[in-house]
């Protein structure tokens, strides 16, 4: 949601310190047994001064939503556009996935249980975008197959298993954990190409060219 003419920097900083409370308390305990109210005792407000920063429940919901999406989906067109074999980018994909899922564990989980409470076209527009994530990331996989260096998959089974092992990470992970999400995403990639690939595929020397890849992209 812009900002209002008129309204200076504090009314933005405010605005994301509420969006960020609401997205903790919907993750505890879920949006809708969150009301106004206890949204604004968090965050220190009457219940007009409330609506003045976010305009409506849904709204935060909205842009909880798109912190998520956002990012992942502008770091997902721009790894896929890349000129790299399809199984690089496929990791590449997956450790910005696991980037993102670590950085706002508790936006995750409102953007998994709670999107089914959008409405309209807040609601249409959510389900497009998680489409098209969807449709990036078999893609890949297909490409990969297409390179052969998969073996021919039914293609929305390999995307499901690819989204499932990292989708799921939110329930067990935390931010100051033992595992970062360039550990996880070398292991996840590890099992799942370990599957996915054709006989003879140098499974291994996927960390080294992504190694050389990051040291060209650096340069």
């Amino acid at each position: 949601m812009p900002r209002p003419p008129g309204h200076g920097p504090g009314y933005e900083v405010k605005r994301q310190e509420i969006i960020d409370q609401a997205a903790a308390l919907f993750a505890k305990q879920g949006y809708a047994a969150t009301g106004i109210a206890e949204l604004g005792e968090v965050a220190g407000l009457a219940k007009g001064a409330l609506y003045y920063y976010i305009g409506s429940k849904e709204n935060l919901l909205v842009e909880i939503q798109d912190r998520v999406l956002g990012p992942l989906l502008t770091g997902a067109r721009s790894i896929a556009a890349l000129d790299e074999d399809p199984v690089l980018k496929l990791r590449l994909l997956s450790q910005a996935l696991l980037d993102i899922i670590l950085a706002r564990l508790d936006h995750i989980w409102v953007y998994e249980h709670d999107y089914r409470h959008l409405t309209g076209s807040n609601r249409s527009r959510l389900l497009r975008q998680r489409r098209e994530f969807e449709k990036i990331v078999r893609g890949l996989l297909v490409a990969a197959m297409d390179v052969g260096a998969f073996r021919r998959l039914d293609p929305r089974l390999a995307m499901l298993q690819f989204l499932n092992l990292h989708n799921h990470t939110y329930q067990w992970a935390r931010a100051d954990g033992p595992w970062d999400a360039a550990f996880l995403s070398r292991e996840y990639c590890a099992t799942l190409i370990s599957g996915f690939c054709s006989d003879g595929y140098d499974v291994a020397g996927l960390e080294k060219r992504l190694a050389e890849y990051r040291e060209r992209s650096s340069a």
